[in-house]
């Protein structure tokens, strides 16, 4: 896997996304790495690295459509190796094109989007469920904020997001609220000793409100991107 060379670290988000190229089966395949570093919260939803807890790099990373893996979280570990990355981290999957992604910032949040909409509709459906995964289309949001959160907020950020997502759809003209696969990342800033976590980040927090401008503006640009 080739890479170009990171940026400067900034001084309270994650690092501008890294993009990263690979060849599987003949066919040129694309990821964005983030080298978060030491003291990072994260909450996820992603396959490899989700749930709660100490996180040091995501990784999104683009897989074939026709993709059939039924290991992606040994699929996603084995990709943050060969890009040499160590520690607990988080990994995204996704058959959209990750270098078409959003990027916005609103008040020290940042965000940034990818979007695969081939396979989307609503949440509430009345499709029975399926036990094997759905096809990899998947909007995959990664958000940072400067602070540190509860583990409650966390969860709340998650929902805001969520939310953001999806007004931003309606917003672009899709009539959904998502794909079967969307995940979602919010790394926050953790505790320095004495320090008092924010409790809030539903969407009219201080914290929330520019979590869920920044998510929104960067999932309608990922919408639009080519």
């Amino acid at each position: 896997m080739s890479a170009v060379i990171p940026p400067p670290r900034t001084t309270t988000g994650l690092l501008p996304p890294q993009q990263l190229t690979r060849t599987e089966d003949g066919e040129q395949l694309h990821a964005l790495l983030w080298r978060a570093g030491a003291g990072w919260r994260m909450i996820s939803s992603a396959v490899l690295g989700g749930g709660l807890g100490e996180r040091a790099w995501v990784l999104n990373a683009q897989v074939s459509h026709g993709y059939r893996r039924t290991d992606p979280d040994r699929h996603l570990a084995d990709l943050a190796a060969e890009a040499h990355m160590e520690g607990p981290g988080v990994g995204l999957m996704t058959a959209a094109d990750v270098r078409a992604y959003g990027h916005a910032h609103d008040g020290g949040v940042e965000a940034t989007a990818t979007a695969g909409l081939g396979v989307r509709g609503w949440a509430a459906s009345p499709a029975q469920g399926a036990i094997t995964p759905a096809r990899p289309g998947t909007i995959n949001i990664v958000v940072a904020l400067p602070v540190a959160l509860t583990d409650a907020a966390l969860v709340n950020a998650v929902v805001t997001a969520t939310e953001a997502k999806v007004q931003a759809l309606l917003n672009t003209g899709h009539d959904c609220s998502g794909t079967p696969t969307d995940a979602v990342c919010i790394a926050a800033r953790a505790p320095c000793p004495g320090e008092e976590p924010h409790a809030f980040a539903g969407p009219r927090s201080l914290w929330g409100a520019r979590l869920a401008r920044a998510v929104h503006r960067a999932v309608r640009t990922a919408v639009h991107a080519p």
